[in-house]
């Protein structure tokens, strides 16, 4: 059971009032009985007021596996960089596995990233997310399903129900994919698809609108796309995320744009395709 300790009490400082004193003990208590009572209830003492997101359940067909390797051009803290990123999904009947890793000249691995689960009705369940971005501690998120049925993060005490169809970061690019797959006619400009997305510290609902169609230049050729804006409510310092799915190469993300409000970015372009 989580405890909690009182506050040291002023002895030695006869200047601090009694009422001071006896203040302190009584939110000790109250916060004391309020973490035993969350414990005993099986009640997270940090529960998110979050927890009634809605649920979407569409259809989705999921891609063939798949190894995609990108290039990389950026801009971080106004230096520019340039690099490579491998983005991996493998897939069976009833599992899913996606790697991520980005590198950077002269720094190296600038970010890892991991989304393990499980195949259900919604699509992808993740069951575990793990990443890593350079000079900072890794991160967990564990989706607790079965009888617990909630999301855990490593780096914040706030707990979310699982209610069906939640992701991680990296999870929601291939459930976008597989939905896009299923229903391609419904990909059309103007079209919003949204989420319940676990981030590094909390969850939030994220709004993919599809912009237009167009035609980008990689050095696969020049590739017809349908691209996608996900912008982050205006009091957020989240990243806009921009991703281009490619129709005619399996829907496959043939380029991703992460962008900061302070102008730094990180620009993927499909340079392979390794099935």
């Amino acid at each position: 059971m989580t405890s909690y300790r009182f506050p040291p009490l002023p002895i030695g400082n006869p200047a601090q009032p009694r009422q001071t004193v006896l203040r302190q003990l009584c939110l000790g208590l109250m916060l004391s009985t309020a973490v035993w009572l969350a414990s005993a209830t099986g009640t997270p003492a940090h529960a998110s007021a979050a927890e009634s997101h809605s649920a979407s359940k569409r259809s989705f067909q999921l891609p063939p596996n798949v190894t995609l390797h990108y290039s990389i051009k950026a801009k971080q803290k106004g230096f520019p960089l340039s690099g490579e990123s491998r983005l991996s999904w493998h897939s069976s009947e009833r599992q899913y596995r996606v790697d991520n890793e980005i590198r950077a000249t002269p720094f190296g691995t600038l970010q890892e990233s991991a989304s393990i689960g499980i195949i259900d009705d919604f699509g992808l369940a993740p069951v575990h997310f793990t990443e890593k971005r350079w000079r900072k501690k890794p991160t967990e998120i564990h989706f607790e399903r079965g009888s617990i049925g909630q999301i855990r993060f490593s780096a914040a005490p706030q707990t979310y129900r699982l209610q069906g169809g939640e992701q991680d970061r990296t999870s929601v690019l291939w459930q976008l994919v597989a939905q896009a797959r299923s229903s391609p006619e419904k990909f059309v400009p103007q079209s919003e698809w949204d989420f319940f997305v676990a981030g590094r510290r909390d969850a939030e609902p994220w709004i993919f609108r599809v912009q237009e169609r167009a035609s980008i230049n990689t050095p696969l050729g020049k590739l017809a796309s349908v691209h996608l804006v996900r912008k982050p409510p205006p009091d957020s310092q989240d990243q806009q995320l921009e991703i281009w799915l490619a129709p005619g190469h399996g829907w496959y993300p043939v380029r991703l744009r992460y962008a900061d409000a302070d102008g730094d970015f990180v620009e993927q372009t499909l340079e392979k395709i390794e099935k």
